[in-house]
């Protein structure tokens, strides 16, 4: 899996880049706030988030991890696709949507394009106390932000990751990221 892109930007079209990386062109879908601050360099560095469908792969990518972990959060959620996932975070920050999502403003989060009353309704329910690190409370190198990331890039739910690593973290055995890793596998599988 694909977890973080840097190259030069050969194509910058909204929602979509293209980033040499290597020699090789890599299609990103991104958000329409990302797309905006990438174009003034020539360079961009991605955290990216890897769709394997059976007629595609497709690639996700954010200027930063916070916006990463809300769109990853977002996708796990019943309904919300990436596109819906990708709309609410072109229309505001990952601090924005957790500060709506905390405060039970569903219609700021209606106000984005697809999203009907029921679908910010079911982000409001399923994220309230999720979000609270993604806008900000927590380091971008915090392990158990990158070790949830890694599960879900290995296949598991958002919510079984976060379960499985938030069990992990209270054992004496976790030393490094890898650590922690290891013992939220060992907790899936058991």
């Amino acid at each position: 899996m694909i977890g973080r892109l840097e190259g030069r930007l050969q194509q910058l079209d909204p929602g979509t880049v293209l980033i040499d990386a290597g020699g090789v062109g890599y299609l990103v879908s991104t958000t329409l706030r990302s797309w905006e601050a990438l174009g003034s360099d020539g360079h961009a560095t991605l955290w990216i988030h890897t769709n394997v469908r059976d007629d595609a792969i497709v690639l996700f990518g954010f200027p930063d991890r916070s916006e990463l972990g809300a769109f990853e959060r977002l996708i796990s959620i019943s309904g919300v696709g990436p596109r819906i996932a990708l709309a609410v975070l072109s229309g505001m920050s990952p601090g924005q949507l957790a500060e709506a999502v905390e405060k039970g403003d569903f219609p700021r989060i209606q106000r984005t394009p697809g999203v009907g009353r029921k679908t910010a309704e079911r982000i409001v329910l399923e994220l309230k106390g999720r979000l609270g690190h993604v806008g900000g409370a927590v380091s971008e190198s915090d392990p158990a932000l990158d070790a949830v990331s890694a599960l879900v890039n290995l296949g598991y739910s958002e919510r079984e990751a976060s379960r499985a690593v938030n069990a992990a973290r209270v054992l004496p055995e976790v030393g490094d990221l890898g650590g922690l890793i290891r013992q939220a596998l060992q907790i899936l599988t058991s």
